[in-house]
Protein backbone atom coordinates (compact mmCIF):
# COMPACT_ATOMS: atom_id res chain seq x y z
CA UNK A 1 0.00 0.00 0.00
CA UNK A 2 1.21 3.40 -0.76
CA UNK A 3 2.26 5.84 2.12
CA UNK A 4 -0.18 8.18 1.30
CA UNK A 5 -3.17 5.56 1.14
CA UNK A 6 -1.68 3.66 4.13
CA UNK A 7 -2.18 7.11 6.59
CA UNK A 8 -6.11 8.23 5.20
CA UNK A 9 -6.93 4.47 5.64
CA UNK A 10 -5.75 4.34 9.32
CA UNK A 11 -7.63 8.12 9.76
CA UNK A 12 -10.77 6.84 8.16
CA UNK A 13 -10.37 3.82 10.50
CA UNK A 14 -13.02 2.89 13.48
CA UNK A 15 -11.71 2.87 16.98
CA UNK A 16 -12.03 -0.72 18.42
CA UNK A 17 -15.43 -1.38 19.34
CA UNK A 18 -14.43 -1.73 23.17
CA UNK A 19 -13.98 1.77 23.26
CA UNK A 20 -16.26 3.93 25.27
CA UNK A 21 -16.84 7.27 24.06
CA UNK A 22 -18.22 10.66 25.85
CA UNK A 23 -19.66 13.39 24.30
CA UNK A 24 -17.56 15.20 22.29
CA UNK A 25 -16.28 18.86 22.57
CA UNK A 26 -18.24 19.89 20.10
CA UNK A 27 -21.58 18.68 21.82
CA UNK A 28 -21.24 20.59 24.45
CA UNK A 29 -22.35 23.99 25.69
CA UNK A 30 -20.36 26.97 25.49
CA UNK A 31 -20.41 27.04 29.89
CA UNK A 32 -19.73 23.75 30.13
CA UNK A 33 -16.66 23.86 28.08
CA UNK A 34 -15.88 27.57 29.76
CA UNK A 35 -16.23 25.43 33.17
CA UNK A 36 -14.00 22.70 32.06
CA UNK A 37 -10.61 24.73 31.18
CA UNK A 38 -11.41 26.88 34.59
CA UNK A 39 -11.06 23.60 36.02
CA UNK A 40 -8.46 21.52 34.00
CA UNK A 41 -6.79 24.39 31.87
CA UNK A 42 -4.02 22.19 30.71
CA UNK A 43 -5.86 18.71 30.34
CA UNK A 44 -8.87 19.84 27.72
CA UNK A 45 -9.08 18.10 24.54
CA UNK A 46 -11.13 15.99 22.24
CA UNK A 47 -10.87 12.03 22.57
CA UNK A 48 -9.48 10.56 19.70
CA UNK A 49 -8.83 6.61 18.54
CA UNK A 50 -6.76 5.76 15.26
CA UNK A 51 -5.43 3.00 13.62
CA UNK A 52 -1.53 2.37 13.34
CA UNK A 53 -1.43 -0.67 12.25
CA UNK A 54 -3.44 -4.01 11.92
CA UNK A 55 -4.30 -4.53 15.91
CA UNK A 56 -2.38 -1.28 17.22
CA UNK A 57 -4.55 1.91 17.74
CA UNK A 58 -3.55 5.23 19.45
CA UNK A 59 -5.99 7.05 22.04
CA UNK A 60 -6.09 9.63 24.12
CA UNK A 61 -9.22 9.22 26.78
CA UNK A 62 -10.61 11.15 28.94
CA UNK A 63 -10.61 7.99 31.63
CA UNK A 64 -9.11 4.71 32.08
CA UNK A 65 -11.23 1.98 30.28
CA UNK A 66 -12.54 -0.80 31.82
CA UNK A 67 -10.05 -4.09 31.78
CA UNK A 68 -11.09 -7.92 30.82
CA UNK A 69 -12.40 -6.55 27.18
CA UNK A 70 -12.86 -9.62 25.13
CA UNK A 71 -11.27 -8.47 21.60
CA UNK A 72 -9.09 -5.49 23.34
CA UNK A 73 -5.86 -5.29 25.42
CA UNK A 74 -5.38 -1.54 26.74
CA UNK A 75 -2.03 0.04 28.52
CA UNK A 76 -0.59 3.45 29.22
CA UNK A 77 2.59 4.29 29.83
CA UNK A 78 2.33 7.67 31.28
CA UNK A 79 3.47 7.10 34.84
CA UNK A 80 5.98 4.46 33.69
CA UNK A 81 8.13 6.32 31.28
CA UNK A 82 8.01 9.77 32.73
CA UNK A 83 10.48 12.68 31.70
CA UNK A 84 12.80 14.31 34.24
CA UNK A 85 12.86 17.81 33.90
CA UNK A 86 14.95 20.69 34.25
CA UNK A 87 13.15 23.85 34.50
CA UNK A 88 9.72 23.90 32.16
CA UNK A 89 11.47 21.35 29.66
CA UNK A 90 8.83 18.19 29.21
CA UNK A 91 10.69 15.66 26.36
CA UNK A 92 11.06 14.32 24.04
CA UNK A 93 11.40 11.00 26.18
CA UNK A 94 15.46 9.39 25.85
CA UNK A 95 16.25 6.40 23.93
CA UNK A 96 16.44 4.50 27.04
CA UNK A 97 12.47 4.73 27.30
CA UNK A 98 12.07 4.88 23.16
CA UNK A 99 13.27 1.64 23.83
CA UNK A 100 11.78 0.32 26.67
CA UNK A 101 8.32 0.97 25.23
CA UNK A 102 9.42 -0.36 21.99
CA UNK A 103 10.08 -4.09 23.65
CA UNK A 104 6.71 -3.59 25.65
CA UNK A 105 4.83 -3.05 22.54
CA UNK A 106 7.03 -5.98 20.21
CA UNK A 107 6.27 -7.84 23.53
CA UNK A 108 2.33 -7.47 23.48
CA UNK A 109 2.04 -7.79 19.75
CA UNK A 110 3.61 -11.40 20.02
CA UNK A 111 2.05 -12.57 22.94
CA UNK A 112 -0.16 -15.52 22.73
CA UNK A 113 -2.71 -14.54 25.03
CA UNK A 114 -3.00 -11.57 22.98
CA UNK A 115 -3.06 -12.77 19.22
CA UNK A 116 -6.77 -12.29 18.86
CA UNK A 117 -6.86 -8.66 20.69
CA UNK A 118 -6.61 -5.07 19.32
CA UNK A 119 -3.63 -3.43 20.94
CA UNK A 120 -4.27 0.06 22.26
CA UNK A 121 -1.64 2.33 23.32
CA UNK A 122 -3.97 5.18 25.31
CA UNK A 123 -2.98 8.21 27.07
CA UNK A 124 -5.20 10.71 29.43
CA UNK A 125 -5.56 14.38 28.75
CA UNK A 126 -2.62 15.76 29.96
CA UNK A 127 -1.24 17.17 27.40
CA UNK A 128 2.46 17.17 28.47
CA UNK A 129 2.16 13.10 28.41
CA UNK A 130 -0.01 13.07 25.33
CA UNK A 131 2.74 14.20 23.23
CA UNK A 132 5.41 11.74 24.54
CA UNK A 133 2.56 9.03 23.85
CA UNK A 134 2.53 10.13 20.29
CA UNK A 135 6.52 10.48 20.11
CA UNK A 136 6.97 6.99 21.51
CA UNK A 137 4.14 5.55 19.62
CA UNK A 138 4.87 7.33 15.81
CA UNK A 139 8.79 6.28 16.50
CA UNK A 140 7.91 2.90 16.88
CA UNK A 141 6.11 2.83 13.82
CA UNK A 142 9.20 4.56 11.98
CA UNK A 143 11.67 2.07 13.49
CA UNK A 144 9.78 -0.94 13.41
CA UNK A 145 6.90 -0.53 10.67
CA UNK A 146 8.85 1.13 8.30
CA UNK A 147 6.65 4.44 7.95
CA UNK A 148 7.21 7.74 6.89
CA UNK A 149 7.86 10.47 9.37
CA UNK A 150 5.22 12.40 7.33
CA UNK A 151 2.59 9.65 7.81
CA UNK A 152 2.82 9.13 11.24
CA UNK A 153 2.77 12.90 12.04
CA UNK A 154 -0.70 13.30 9.59
CA UNK A 155 -1.86 9.63 11.82
CA UNK A 156 -1.43 11.17 14.84
CA UNK A 157 -2.91 14.45 14.52
CA UNK A 158 -6.10 12.30 13.43
CA UNK A 159 -9.41 14.06 15.21
CA UNK A 160 -8.49 17.30 15.60
CA UNK A 161 -5.62 16.87 17.90
CA UNK A 162 -2.74 19.31 18.40
CA UNK A 163 0.37 18.78 20.51
CA UNK A 164 2.39 20.92 22.54
CA UNK A 165 5.60 21.71 20.83
CA UNK A 166 8.95 20.43 23.34
CA UNK A 167 10.83 23.19 24.64
CA UNK A 168 14.66 23.67 26.14
CA UNK A 169 15.68 23.23 29.72
CA UNK A 170 16.08 26.74 30.40
CA UNK A 171 13.85 28.77 32.67
CA UNK A 172 11.84 31.85 31.84
CA UNK A 173 9.72 31.52 28.15
CA UNK A 174 10.33 29.38 25.47
CA UNK A 175 11.10 31.06 22.19
CA UNK A 176 12.28 28.33 20.05
CA UNK A 177 9.13 24.72 19.51
CA UNK A 178 10.19 21.75 18.46
CA UNK A 179 7.71 19.55 17.15
CA UNK A 180 6.69 16.24 17.01
CA UNK A 181 7.28 16.00 13.19
CA UNK A 182 11.09 17.20 13.93
CA UNK A 183 11.55 14.68 16.18
CA UNK A 184 10.08 11.84 13.60
CA UNK A 185 12.50 13.12 11.33
CA UNK A 186 15.11 12.62 13.84
CA UNK A 187 14.71 9.16 14.73
CA UNK A 188 13.94 8.40 11.35
CA UNK A 189 17.58 10.03 9.90
CA UNK A 190 19.51 8.43 13.02
CA UNK A 191 18.59 5.23 11.32
CA UNK A 192 19.37 6.14 8.13
CA UNK A 193 22.83 7.01 9.07
CA UNK A 194 22.76 4.15 11.50
CA UNK A 195 23.10 6.14 14.69
CA UNK A 196 20.21 4.79 16.01
CA UNK A 197 19.94 0.64 15.92
CA UNK A 198 18.51 -1.39 18.75
CA UNK A 199 19.90 -4.65 17.94
CA UNK A 200 23.27 -3.42 19.30
CA UNK A 201 21.84 -0.74 21.84
CA UNK A 202 22.60 -1.59 25.59
CA UNK A 203 19.81 0.07 27.76
CA UNK A 204 21.62 -0.68 30.73
CA UNK A 205 24.41 0.89 29.69
CA UNK A 206 22.60 3.60 28.42
CA UNK A 207 21.31 4.28 31.76
CA UNK A 208 24.04 3.34 34.41
CA UNK A 209 26.15 5.84 32.55
CA UNK A 210 23.79 8.75 32.23
CA UNK A 211 23.46 9.19 35.90
CA UNK A 212 25.97 11.58 37.36
CA UNK A 213 27.40 9.43 39.86
CA UNK A 214 28.27 7.28 37.31
CA UNK A 215 30.04 9.52 34.90
CA UNK A 216 27.04 11.31 33.42
CA UNK A 217 27.63 10.80 29.68
CA UNK A 218 25.95 10.18 26.66
CA UNK A 219 26.95 9.26 23.17
CA UNK A 220 25.63 11.09 20.66
CA UNK A 221 26.33 9.20 17.42
CA UNK A 222 27.76 5.93 18.38
CA UNK A 223 31.63 5.90 17.61
CA UNK A 224 32.28 9.10 17.37
CA UNK A 225 30.99 11.56 19.87
CA UNK A 226 30.51 11.35 23.68
CA UNK A 227 29.02 14.40 25.86
CA UNK A 228 30.06 14.48 29.33
CA UNK A 229 29.70 16.66 32.27
CA UNK A 230 33.13 18.99 33.26
CA UNK A 231 35.43 16.39 34.93
CA UNK A 232 37.07 18.34 38.11
CA UNK A 233 40.39 18.29 39.80
CA UNK A 234 39.29 15.57 42.19
CA UNK A 235 36.66 13.12 42.62
CA UNK A 236 34.56 14.71 45.39
CA UNK A 237 30.82 15.61 46.14
CA UNK A 238 30.20 19.24 45.60
CA UNK A 239 26.27 20.92 46.39
CA UNK A 240 24.85 17.13 45.93
CA UNK A 241 26.98 16.73 42.42
CA UNK A 242 29.19 13.99 42.17
CA UNK A 243 32.53 15.33 39.95
CA UNK A 244 35.00 12.84 38.86
CA UNK A 245 38.75 13.55 37.98
CA UNK A 246 39.97 12.56 34.60
CA UNK A 247 41.52 9.41 35.75
CA UNK A 248 37.72 8.56 36.32
CA UNK A 249 37.12 8.00 32.72
CA UNK A 250 40.02 6.43 31.07
CA UNK A 251 39.30 2.75 31.06
CA UNK A 252 36.05 3.36 29.72
CA UNK A 253 37.54 5.86 26.92
CA UNK A 254 40.16 3.35 26.19
CA UNK A 255 38.37 0.66 25.55
CA UNK A 256 35.60 2.71 23.22
CA UNK A 257 38.49 3.89 21.12
CA UNK A 258 38.31 7.87 22.24
CA UNK A 259 41.38 9.66 21.24
CA UNK A 260 40.80 13.58 21.71
CA UNK A 261 38.73 15.50 24.12
CA UNK A 262 37.40 19.10 23.77
CA UNK A 263 36.75 21.38 26.72
CA UNK A 264 34.36 24.36 26.38
CA UNK A 265 34.64 25.69 30.18
CA UNK A 266 37.02 26.94 32.42
CA UNK A 267 39.49 25.07 33.46
CA UNK A 268 38.93 22.66 36.58
CA UNK A 269 41.69 20.42 35.90
CA UNK A 270 45.23 20.60 34.41
CA UNK A 271 44.87 19.45 30.50
CA UNK A 272 48.20 17.40 30.76
CA UNK A 273 46.53 14.89 32.94
CA UNK A 274 44.65 13.77 29.33
CA UNK A 275 47.47 14.33 27.15
CA UNK A 276 49.82 12.02 29.85
CA UNK A 277 47.83 9.70 29.15
CA UNK A 278 47.75 9.50 25.68
CA UNK A 279 44.56 11.65 24.88
CA UNK A 280 44.58 15.08 22.50
CA UNK A 281 42.89 17.87 24.49
CA UNK A 282 42.30 21.09 23.30
CA UNK A 283 40.36 24.09 25.18
CA UNK A 284 37.92 25.88 23.32
CA UNK A 285 36.24 28.55 25.63
CA UNK A 286 32.78 29.88 25.27
CA UNK A 287 30.60 31.76 27.92
CA UNK A 288 28.24 29.67 29.90
CA UNK A 289 24.95 29.72 27.91
CA UNK A 290 25.95 31.55 25.02
CA UNK A 291 27.24 30.78 20.91
CA UNK A 292 30.32 30.15 20.00
CA UNK A 293 31.93 32.68 17.50
CA UNK A 294 33.11 31.59 14.15
CA UNK A 295 37.11 30.76 14.82
CA UNK A 296 35.73 28.30 17.51
CA UNK A 297 32.98 26.85 15.40
CA UNK A 298 36.16 26.45 12.56
CA UNK A 299 38.25 25.33 15.40
CA UNK A 300 36.10 22.39 16.55
CA UNK A 301 34.86 20.99 13.49
CA UNK A 302 38.59 20.94 12.35
CA UNK A 303 39.25 18.92 15.44
CA UNK A 304 36.78 16.34 14.88
CA UNK A 305 37.36 16.44 11.24
CA UNK A 306 40.95 15.14 12.04
CA UNK A 307 40.74 13.12 15.29
CA UNK A 308 41.45 9.42 14.67
CA UNK A 309 39.06 8.15 17.05
CA UNK A 310 36.49 9.29 19.51
CA UNK A 311 35.78 12.63 20.74
CA UNK A 312 34.80 13.65 23.79
CA UNK A 313 33.30 16.98 24.62
CA UNK A 314 32.74 18.87 27.63
CA UNK A 315 31.40 21.94 29.00
CA UNK A 316 30.43 22.49 32.60
CA UNK A 317 27.41 20.40 32.44
CA UNK A 318 27.86 18.65 28.82
CA UNK A 319 24.47 20.10 27.72
CA UNK A 320 24.73 23.36 25.86
CA UNK A 321 27.54 24.49 24.84
CA UNK A 322 28.74 20.70 24.07
CA UNK A 323 25.56 19.98 22.12
CA UNK A 324 25.69 23.06 20.04
CA UNK A 325 28.92 22.25 18.97
CA UNK A 326 28.04 18.87 18.07
CA UNK A 327 25.05 19.99 16.08
CA UNK A 328 27.42 21.93 13.90
CA UNK A 329 29.21 19.20 13.06
CA UNK A 330 25.99 17.01 12.34
CA UNK A 331 24.19 19.57 10.49
CA UNK A 332 27.42 20.04 7.89
CA UNK A 333 28.26 16.39 7.64
CA UNK A 334 24.92 14.68 7.30
CA UNK A 335 23.05 17.55 6.48
CA UNK A 336 19.99 17.30 9.04
CA UNK A 337 17.83 20.41 9.93
CA UNK A 338 18.79 22.41 12.96
CA UNK A 339 15.71 21.41 14.55
CA UNK A 340 16.25 17.89 13.49
CA UNK A 341 19.44 18.29 15.00
CA UNK A 342 18.45 19.53 18.68
CA UNK A 343 15.82 16.71 18.75
CA UNK A 344 18.63 13.95 17.88
CA UNK A 345 20.69 15.22 20.69
CA UNK A 346 17.73 15.89 23.48
CA UNK A 347 17.03 12.17 22.90
CA UNK A 348 20.25 11.17 23.66
CA UNK A 349 20.72 13.77 26.20
CA UNK A 350 17.81 15.54 27.68
CA UNK A 351 18.19 19.32 28.30
CA UNK A 352 20.85 19.73 25.72
CA UNK A 353 21.24 23.04 23.20
CA UNK A 354 19.85 25.99 25.42
CA UNK A 355 18.15 29.63 25.00
CA UNK A 356 19.84 31.42 22.69
CA UNK A 357 21.78 28.42 21.37
CA UNK A 358 18.54 27.08 19.50
CA UNK A 359 18.40 30.36 17.46
CA UNK A 360 21.76 30.23 16.43
CA UNK A 361 21.72 26.99 15.24
CA UNK A 362 19.03 27.26 12.49
CA UNK A 363 20.66 30.46 11.63
CA UNK A 364 23.90 28.70 10.67
CA UNK A 365 22.06 25.78 8.69
CA UNK A 366 22.39 27.55 5.60
CA UNK A 367 26.11 27.93 6.09
CA UNK A 368 26.96 24.43 7.46
CA UNK A 369 24.89 22.67 5.05
CA UNK A 370 27.48 24.98 2.38
CA UNK A 371 30.64 24.16 4.23
CA UNK A 372 29.24 20.48 4.15
CA UNK A 373 28.35 20.18 0.66
CA UNK A 374 31.91 21.60 -0.20
CA UNK A 375 33.88 18.78 2.07
CA UNK A 376 32.21 16.17 0.64
CA UNK A 377 32.68 17.29 -2.76
CA UNK A 378 35.97 17.32 -2.44
CA UNK A 379 36.60 13.89 -0.65
CA UNK A 380 34.89 12.44 -3.71
CA UNK A 381 37.02 13.95 -6.17
CA UNK A 382 40.15 12.45 -4.78
CA UNK A 383 41.43 15.88 -3.47
CA UNK A 384 45.00 16.14 -1.95
CA UNK A 385 44.55 19.31 -0.02
CA UNK A 386 44.41 17.95 3.74
CA UNK A 387 41.75 18.85 5.78
CA UNK A 388 43.30 21.18 7.67
CA UNK A 389 43.70 23.55 5.38
CA UNK A 390 40.28 23.82 3.61
CA UNK A 391 39.13 25.76 6.89
CA UNK A 392 41.30 28.82 7.39
CA UNK A 393 42.85 30.39 10.72
CA UNK A 394 42.64 27.05 12.81
CA UNK A 395 46.03 25.99 11.78
CA UNK A 396 48.35 26.48 14.39
CA UNK A 397 45.80 24.95 17.30
CA UNK A 398 47.73 22.32 19.26
CA UNK A 399 47.65 19.00 20.41
CA UNK A 400 47.96 20.07 23.94
CA UNK A 401 46.15 23.27 24.29
CA UNK A 402 48.46 25.46 24.74
CA UNK A 403 48.73 27.43 21.83
CA UNK A 404 45.10 27.17 20.51
CA UNK A 405 44.50 29.19 23.84
CA UNK A 406 46.44 31.65 22.53
CA UNK A 407 44.43 31.88 18.84
CA UNK A 408 41.28 32.60 20.09
CA UNK A 409 42.18 35.13 22.55
CA UNK A 410 43.04 37.28 19.14
CA UNK A 411 39.71 37.22 18.47
CA UNK A 412 37.95 40.56 19.88
CA UNK A 413 35.77 40.20 23.66
CA UNK A 414 36.71 36.64 23.70
CA UNK A 415 35.65 34.39 26.82
CA UNK A 416 38.34 34.38 29.95
CA UNK A 417 37.85 31.03 31.69
CA UNK A 418 38.36 33.30 34.86
CA UNK A 419 34.50 35.05 34.11
CA UNK A 420 33.27 31.69 35.82
CA UNK A 421 35.17 31.69 38.87
CA UNK A 422 33.24 32.53 42.06
CA UNK A 423 29.82 32.54 40.94
CA UNK A 424 26.96 30.40 39.95
CA UNK A 425 26.60 29.32 36.20
CA UNK A 426 23.93 27.85 34.36
CA UNK A 427 25.89 25.00 34.21
CA UNK A 428 25.91 24.70 37.51
CA UNK A 429 22.40 24.97 37.94
CA UNK A 430 21.77 22.52 35.54
CA UNK A 431 23.90 19.63 36.95
CA UNK A 432 22.48 19.96 40.73
CA UNK A 433 19.28 19.92 39.31
CA UNK A 434 20.21 16.75 37.40
CA UNK A 435 21.61 15.56 40.77
CA UNK A 436 18.42 15.76 42.53
CA UNK A 437 15.99 14.58 40.20
CA UNK A 438 17.95 11.18 39.91
CA UNK A 439 18.36 11.20 43.43
CA UNK A 440 14.14 11.06 43.48
CA UNK A 441 14.79 8.34 40.60
CA UNK A 442 13.45 4.73 41.19
CA UNK A 443 14.73 3.57 37.72
CA UNK A 444 13.63 -0.46 37.15
CA UNK A 445 17.24 -1.30 36.09
CA UNK A 446 19.31 -3.05 38.66
CA UNK A 447 22.60 -0.62 39.48
CA UNK A 448 25.72 -1.49 41.46
CA UNK A 449 26.87 0.53 44.61
CA UNK A 450 27.69 3.45 42.43
CA UNK A 451 30.04 5.76 44.50
CA UNK A 452 32.57 4.25 46.58
CA UNK A 453 35.37 5.85 48.52
CA UNK A 454 37.74 3.82 50.17
CA UNK A 455 40.93 3.91 52.42
CA UNK A 456 44.00 4.02 50.28
CA UNK A 457 46.66 1.89 52.57
CA UNK A 458 49.46 0.04 50.99
CA UNK A 459 49.08 0.75 47.54
CA UNK A 460 47.21 3.58 44.90
CA UNK A 461 44.64 2.52 42.41
CA UNK A 462 43.06 4.55 40.07
CA UNK A 463 40.23 5.98 39.93
CA UNK A 464 38.04 4.42 37.21
CA UNK A 465 34.54 4.29 35.72
CA UNK A 466 34.14 0.35 35.06
CA UNK A 467 32.08 -1.47 33.09
CA UNK A 468 28.46 -1.78 34.01
CA UNK A 469 28.21 -5.48 33.22
CA UNK A 470 26.94 -7.38 35.45
CA UNK A 471 25.27 -4.76 37.75
CA UNK A 472 23.22 -6.18 40.40
CA UNK A 473 22.95 -3.58 43.05
CA UNK A 474 21.93 -0.02 43.67
CA UNK A 475 22.13 2.54 46.22
CA UNK A 476 20.49 6.07 46.37
CA UNK A 477 22.71 9.18 46.07
CA UNK A 478 22.25 10.22 49.76
CA UNK A 479 23.26 6.79 51.06
CA UNK A 480 26.71 6.87 48.41
CA UNK A 481 27.29 10.45 49.56
CA UNK A 482 26.73 9.57 53.38
CA UNK A 483 29.64 6.19 52.80
CA UNK A 484 32.11 8.65 51.12
CA UNK A 485 31.50 11.03 54.24
CA UNK A 486 32.48 8.82 56.25
CA UNK A 487 35.32 7.27 54.80
CA UNK A 488 36.62 10.89 54.33
CA UNK A 489 36.15 11.38 57.84
CA UNK A 490 38.33 8.68 58.79
CA UNK A 491 41.54 8.83 56.36
CA UNK A 492 42.60 11.74 54.25
CA UNK A 493 43.52 9.85 51.23
CA UNK A 494 39.83 8.55 49.71
CA UNK A 495 39.63 7.24 46.28
CA UNK A 496 36.66 7.48 43.92
CA UNK A 497 35.58 3.70 42.04
CA UNK A 498 32.44 4.19 39.17
CA UNK A 499 30.99 1.02 38.86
Amino acid sequence: MKRKSWAEARRRASPPPALKRTRSTASRTAEEQDEERKQTPSTVGPETCVQIADRLYFAILCQKPKSGAADTHYFCIDSELVYENFYGDFGPLNLAMVYKYCCKLNKKLKSFSLVKKKIVHYTGFDRKKQANAAFLIGSYAIIYLKESPEDVYKLVLAGSVSYLPFRDASFGTCSFHLTLLDCFHAINKALQYGFLDFDEFDVNEYEHYERAENGDFNWIIPNKFIAFSGPHSRSKIENGYPHHAPEAYFPYFRKHKVTTIIRLNKKMYDARRFTDAGFEHFDLFFADGSIPNDTIVKAFLNICENAEGVVAVHCKAGLGRTGTLIACYIMKHYRMTAAETIAWIRINRPGSVIGPQQHFLLEKQPELWTEGDLFHAKLRRNCKVGVTRILSGVGHISINGIRNRRTIQNDTELYSDEDEIDCITQGDKLRALKSKRQAKSTTASPLKVILQSSVQKNKTSEPSISDSTNITKRTTRSAARNKSIKSSQSTTRTRTVLR
